[in-house]
């Protein structure tokens, strides 16, 4: 959730809590985005993602991803429409010397906006579009997701990989029973941006409407550890999965009530362990 885990487009601006984004976006950095790293590398690895790669990361957050393509080779590119996470990217891709606005195709370029931002009508089109911020969590997060592959295919090559992300069957992901207290909390909003489970066939909808050919699927187990609780509070709630817990109660209760549910999960060292399995579709460009 922007897991993504990030939600970087809430569907509800005026009910979203007050957060210190940059504090959120350095947690995400530090703390969750690396929980993801076994899904990332699978899918680079299943794609053949290399030198002749060109690839563009939609809701590309803080870069981790991006950063593993690129060390495979690819021509990356990331977009996002979050000014802390992408500060970020910037420091983990670029050279002190080429941060900010510089000349396009020098190097990994990381940009601020949507995906027709990144087109670059001097370079080749993207032969892989991936998609790692999973969806099937929150009502209504679909539809963010499909507006920007609308955006984003024109820019990539015929047949060219898109890359979706959900998460996996609740009962096969602990951090369900955590998730719960966001739908639980967030029960009173009763709209989007609230959380769900996620339903099996959430990729292939979105793929479909997105005019995309479905061409292969699997699922990678990514577990969740965590130093301690307060480290598992602080890295779930930087997903944005709980905004809407927050707004309809307050954080302090939505804090209280994640260090319970994260309870049965914590091992006798104080450390905390929760298996998941993330699921991944890859797509092609008609």
């Amino acid at each position: 959730m922007t897991p993504t885990l990030v939600r970087h487009h809430p569907s509800h601006a005026d009910s979203a809590p007050r957060v210190n984004l940059g504090a959120r976006a350095r947690d995400w950095s530090e703390i969750q985005e690396r929980m993801l790293v076994p899904l990332y590398e699978t899918v680079h690895e299943r794609l053949e993602v290399g030198p002749a790669t060109r690839l563009l990361g939609l809701r590309c957050g803080s870069g981790l991803a991006l950063l593993l393509a690129a060390a495979r080779g690819a021509s990356v590119t990331g977009v996002d429409s979050s000014p802390e996470r992408l500060a970020l990217a910037r420091e983990r891709l670029l050279p002190e010397s080429v941060r900010g606005p510089r000349a396009r195709g020098a190097g990994p370029r990381i940009v601020m906006g949507g995906p027709a931002d990144a087109a670059d009508p001097q370079a080749a089109a993207y032969d892989v579009i991936t998609a790692f911020d999973p969806i099937g969590c929150l009502a209504g997060d679909a539809g963010g997701l499909g507006g920007l592959l609308t955006e984003a295919t024109p820019l990539a090559a015929h047949g060219a990989a898109v890359v979706l992300v959900g998460w996996g069957p609740p009962e096969r992901c602990a951090t369900s029973s955590v998730l719960r207290v966001a739908a639980k909390l967030a029960e009173p909003l009763h709209g989007a941006g609230g959380w769900r489970p996620a339903c099996r066939d959430d990729l292939e909808e979105v793929a479909q409407r997105a005019g995309l050919r479905i061409d292969g699927s699997g699922r990678v187990s990514c577990p969740f550890g965590y130093a301690d609780v307060d480290s598992a509070v602080r890295g779930l709630l930087a997903t944005g999965l709980f905004d809407a817990a927050i707004a309809a109660s307050d954080l302090e209760q939505v804090e209280k009530e994640m260090t319970e549910a994260l309870h049965p999960h914590r091992r006798p060292d104080g450390t905390v362990w929760m298996p998941n399995v993330f699921r991944y579709l890859i797509a092609r460009v008609r």
